[in-house]
């Protein structure tokens, strides 16, 4: 059994059940600060558990997982046996530049577990040098994960293009336009939301660059702000996937501010407009 947020799970979704696990869904609502409430899995499910994946800043609240909260999943993953994957690809983009999110594996070295133990993390240069297509990133944590990871790589991965390599290594090592990137969706944030506000209920995520306003149907709102102004945004409850408590997207749609701020703002005020004309 492989326990996932309630949001944007596909890709593990699809890789457990091919495994042949059952995949198991916490919501991420605002009830619970936009983060899966660990304690409202029982103990049996726990036991059953071999993976949990977490997201951090996540997609698409942008909520950020305190050092306490990993810390009580990394007690839990010692109670109960199973391995935390943690997905961390907006790590570095964040809203205040002296409070980066923690890590799963910052939380794991601070909990004594000096060698990762159970845990292993997912990073890429996609957000963080705006490079999605470029397809580099890295894998690192627990080394008898790793060991495992790496066999599993040679038989069913395939090399990274050399070229893709080389324009890695760059991006890697400077840090000076994460910081520039990260100054610039603080822009884009500084002028949209407070447009927005005008007329929905937006609040400034903590991490990532989405806003993920209530609009009422989300499906509808999406077709209608498209076909009328020209502006794409994601509905929410593509995102997700139904849990016990419902499906947490519903109602809601995905913004994504990784246009250029000119671009930014002008579809925040097509948003403001459509909204106003009755959606």
């Amino acid at each position: 059994m492989n326990i996932k947020r309630g949001r944007v799970a596909a890709i593990v979704a699809a890789a457990a059940l091919l495994a042949g696990a059952e995949p198991v869904y916490l919501a991420c609502d605002s009830a619970n600060g936009w983060l899966p409430d660990l304690d409202a899995v029982d103990a049996t499910d726990w036991d059953r558990c071999q993976v949990l994946f977490l997201c951090s800043p996540g997609n698409p609240t942008g909520a950020v997982m305190p050092e306490d909260y990993l810390r009580h999943a990394l007690a839990l993953s010692e109670r109960h046996g199973f391995v935390i994957a943690s997905d961390e690809c907006y790590s570095e983009i964040y809203h205040e530049e002296s409070r980066p999110p923690c890590g799963l594996l910052q939380a794991a070295q601070s909990a004594g577990r000096q060698q990762f133990e159970g845990c292993i993390v997912f990073h890429s240069l996609s957000k963080r040098s705006s490079v999605p297509g470029l397809r580099s990133g890295f894998v690192a944590g627990d080394p008898a994960l790793l060991a495992a990871f790496r066999l599993y790589r040679t038989y069913h991965g395939c090399a990274v293009p050399v070229h893709t390599q080389l324009a890695s290594i760059p991006a890697w090592q400077d840090e000076a336009h994460v910081v520039l990137n990260r100054g610039l969706y603080r822009r884009k944030f500084d002028l949209v939301v407070p447009m927005l506000r005008e007329v929905l209920d937006v609040e400034l995520p903590q991490g990532a660059f989405y806003l993920s306003p209530q609009v009422g149907d989300d499906e509808a709102f999406a077709r209608g702000l498209h076909a009328s102004r020209n502006v794409t945004v994601l509905p929410g409850s593509y995102l997700a996937r139904d849990t016990a408590s419902g499906n947490p997207g519903r109602g809601r749609v995905r913004i994504s501010l990784v246009a250029s701020v000119d671009d930014c703002v002008e579809a925040a005020r097509r948003i403001v407009e459509f909204v106003r004309q009755g959606s």
